[in-house]
């Protein structure tokens, strides 16, 4: 897939399908643009989940956080990653090692790594890069 360029239909199908949200990256200073889009998800009525191994077990935006992946009780439908594009590659393993998977990986902006995309769309995820689904929201659901 181009991910230099998304269709809108794309975009929506994605935000309107997911429920559950596994954010890696999540970090409790509200100066911070990870605890600023979870709080924003979460006022949209996603169940947001943060992941981040130095907070593991403390609150952010009221809610538990996770260690990684692995951790999070339950399914998850997408994994938000706001770590940097070297990253992304790992979060893409544990992403695939999840049972059952997640069905979208979403990348923010800056953040691209396009072998990591290709290896999961490879397992049939759907991949977004270098976006912001607080930006993409208002802009195509209001």
């Amino acid at each position: 897939m181009n991910h230099d360029k998304y269709e809108d239909d794309y975009i929506l199908d994605i935000l309107r399908s997911v429920k559950t949200i596994a954010l890696t990256g999540a970090s409790p200073n509200p100066a911070r643009p990870s605890n600023g889009v979870m709080g924003y998800l979460l006022s949209r009525g996603y169940n947001v989940i943060p992941v981040n191994p130095g907070q593991a077990g403390r609150q952010i935006q009221s809610q538990t956080v996770y260690a990684r992946l692995a951790d999070v009780p339950g399914p998850v439908d997408m994994v938000e990653v706001f770590r940097a594009s070297e990253y992304l590659s790992g979060v893409v393993d544990e992403a695939l090692a999840m049972n059952p998977q997640p069905k979208v990986i979403w990348a923010q902006l800056g953040v691209r790594d396009h072998a990591a995309a290709a290896r999961a769309e490879a397992a049939g995820i759907k991949v977004v890069m270098d976006r912001c689904p607080a930006i993409e929201y208002p802009r195509l659901i209001g």
